[in-house]
């Protein structure tokens, strides 16, 4: 059997983001593009790149343009900026958002039409210009990853984007960043960690060179999420959850992910929810749905998760892993239903048939049907 794993130049550390414009010069970057969004610039994180730009005498333009789960015209826009200005390389800074329009620019920049023509997996065809991205929530993963998603917004719908070539060619992890994340965004991000991790373990494409970092993802998770939310100064806290957020984004970046990730896809496209959330709530259920499936790896969870699991069969242990991730969620107040977030049950049968054609439905470990889908999320409203 032959196994297949990519990733990125990783750097990671405090401090780390200052290196942003020596690793451009590395990567023969003459005149940049920085994608980012409000927050990080208001946070201040944009100016350190832009003086880490300046250092190293690169010419740079930016964009932010970007809202939560992006929309395809905004990656439009950041395109044409990019042509306009000449520019050669890109760097992404930010959460999921701003890192899959940078992806989703160096797509457009380079190989034309319109981003809805590279939705699914291997659909890039040219080489994308060199690739920088520095994460500032431990979330997405998608500093590491060959995924990016965006809105089709005509269409409201999340596409996934699957290829090796949007795997960046150097990630930054600076864990300084996560320090100006309000309690809530932390909360969202950090279980949107857990979910990666969780669903690249029991994904059917998972390895053992993917489930290493799966496991010590929902390790670190499972001891760090909970001060991480409760203190934004708490740097032990906030470096492990940069770090669970790397490994957790490295294994389902090689393994894909599951049912969560395709339904919270297609909720994402309709309403402007957080990401974090969505998974947040269905993560448990989905989780009980296929414990049928994997109750090995559901019962390893639980030990990683903290669970003492002693006397119980494989069956019950996998069950108290379930209960963990219900209580952690309660624990740094995530939103506990779809309702309270908005979801209308009217739309179930439509968001189900979006869910599952998800390309992240491939890999979720138990068959599942659209009648399957649907019951899930009526548990979960």
């Amino acid at each position: 059997m032959i196994n297949k794993f990519v990733m990125p130049e990783v750097i990671f550390g405090h401090n780390s983001l200052h290196q942003v414009g020596e690793s451009c010069i590395r990567l023969g970057a003459k005149n940049v593009l920085i994608v980012t969004d409000q927050g990080v610039m208001e946070a201040g994180w944009a100016d350190v790149v832009e003086k880490s730009c300046k250092s190293a005498e690169l010419s740079y333009t930016s964009f932010n343009e970007i809202t939560t789960n992006p929309k395809d015209y905004e990656a439009e826009l950041g395109a044409n900026v990019y042509v306009e200005n000449e520019c050669d390389a890109i760097i992404g800074i930010g959460g999921g958002s701003a890192i899959d329009v940078a992806k989703a620019v160096a797509i457009l920049v380079t190989n034309g039409g319109t981003i809805s023509e590279y939705e699914g997996v291997d659909q890039i065809k040219k080489p994308l210009p060199p690739l920088i991205m520095a994460a500032t929530t431990a979330g997405s993963g998608s500093e590491v990853s060959q995924f990016s998603v965006i809105v089709d917004s005509k269409k409201k719908k999340k596409m996934t984007i699957i290829s090796k070539s949007l795997v960046p060619d150097i990630a930054i992890i600076d864990p300084l960043t996560l320090s100006t994340k309000h309690d809530h965004l932390t909360a969202s991000t950090g279980l949107d960690v857990l979910t990666h991790a969780i669903e690249s373990y029991v994904s059917v494409a998972a390895t053992a060179l993917t489930e290493v970092y799966s496991r010590n993802a929902i390790r670190l998770v499972s001891q760090y999420l909970r001060p991480s939310v409760a203190s934004k100064l708490n740097k032990e806290a906030k470096e492990h959850m940069a770090m669970a957020s790397l490994q957790a984004g490295l294994a389902f970046s090689n393994a894909i992910l599951g049912a969560v990730h395709a339904m919270s896809h297609s909720v994402g496209g309709r309403y402007p929810m957080l990401h974090g959330d969505v998974n947040a709530v269905l993560l448990p259920h989905v989780m009980e749905f296929n414990l049928l499936a994997a109750p090995q790896k559901f019962c390893d969870i639980a030990e990683l998760l903290g669970e003492h699991i002693g006397g119980l069969s494989v069956y019950e242990a996998g069950k108290k892993a379930i209960e963990h991730v219900k209580q952690l969620s309660l624990d740094i107040g995530a939103p506990q239903s779809l309702s309270e977030m908005g979801l209308e049950e009217k739309i179930i049968r439509e968001l189900s048939c979006l869910a599952l054609n998800d390309a992240c439905m491939i890999t979720n470990p138990r068959d599942i049907k659209e009648e399957d889908v649907e019951r899930l999320f009526h548990q979960a409203l």
